[in-house]
């Protein structure tokens, strides 16, 4: 995708009249990779698309910020944490942020009982990547104490510790990356964890300028949104097969893809 100026997107603040272009420092180029749920083989993709990018356009300084949402709904949670934590094979500087997804798998380990919700939210197939039996039908409080001891004891050490160390937020120069979204009127350095991992409508619908372009995900659409105080690059890539990257670069945008067949999805799921 041709990269735009940010200047025709981005760089409108209501109320002020000077208008200038919102960018990343000199030197440096960001890669944010969107919601990946479950989509191993997407992830891999991708990871070869960034490191051709590298190579085709060197860079003195090159990040790469995941933006949450490494589990559920795709078939391959588990295969996503692997590829995540074991080393890329290129020299880049990495960040990982927190989805409410991660939240999600987080709270099921400290509470079996929000396994009735976590199933919703596409819990049932992390458990399945991990090697663990799901009924077709529904299920009853033994088994999910069952299920709960069957997962502890399936999650490595080092999932834990990988979803125990990501980061809420990150910012560099004119932008910042978190998962759903932030509080409108609130200031960046004060929003809170929820909102971060979970916030949609008051989020999506405000106009308003934040102090910096947001970078997210959480909310998924066919193609990247593009408006002047927000960029979403969560292009549902469990069900749709396409898995999305922002690369900002100075004052220039443009956009990485990973494609594969659409899944087939169980319909009727809360989303979330």
């Amino acid at each position: 995708m041709k990269a735009p100026s940010l200047m025709k997107f981005l760089n409108k603040r209501r109320s002020v009249r000077v208008r200038r272009q919102m960018s990343v420092p000199d030197g440096v180029r960001i890669y944010a990779i969107g919601d990946i749920h479950g989509r191993s083989e997407l992830l891999r993709i991708m990871h070869g698309r960034i490191q051709q990018d590298l190579e085709d356009r060197p860079i003195e300084e090159a990040v790469l910020v995941y933006m949450g949402d490494y589990v559920d709904r795709g078939p391959d949670s588990r295969g996503v944490i692997d590829t995540l934590i074991n080393p890329l094979g290129f020299d880049i500087e990495v960040h990982y942020l927190k989805g409410n997804h991660e939240d999600a798998l987080l709270t099921f380990m400290h509470d079996p009982a929000f396994l009735q919700m976590w199933r919703d939210y596409g819990g049932l197939e992390t458990l399945t990547s991990y090697g663990i039996k799901v009924p077709n039908g529904g299920f009853g409080d033994d088994w999910i104490q069952t299920v709960h001891k069957q997962f502890r004891e399936a999650l490595p050490k080092s999932h834990i510790a990988f979803l125990q160390s990501l980061e809420l937020t990150y910012t560099k120069g004119d932008f910042f990356f978190v998962h759903a979204g932030i509080r409108p009127g609130v200031p960046l350095e004060e929003q809170q964890p929820a909102d971060a991992m979970w916030i949609r409508d008051p989020f999506l619908n405000s106009k308003r300028f934040h102090g910096k372009v947001i970078v997210h995900g959480h909310t998924p659409q066919e193609q990247p949104v593009i408006r002047k105080n927000r960029i979403g690059i969560d292009t549902g890539a469990y069900v749709t097969g396409v898995l999305t990257a922002a690369v900002i670069e100075g004052t220039t945008f443009r956009f990485l893809q990973a494609k594969k067949p659409k899944l087939r999805v169980l319909p009727g799921v809360r989303r979330a």
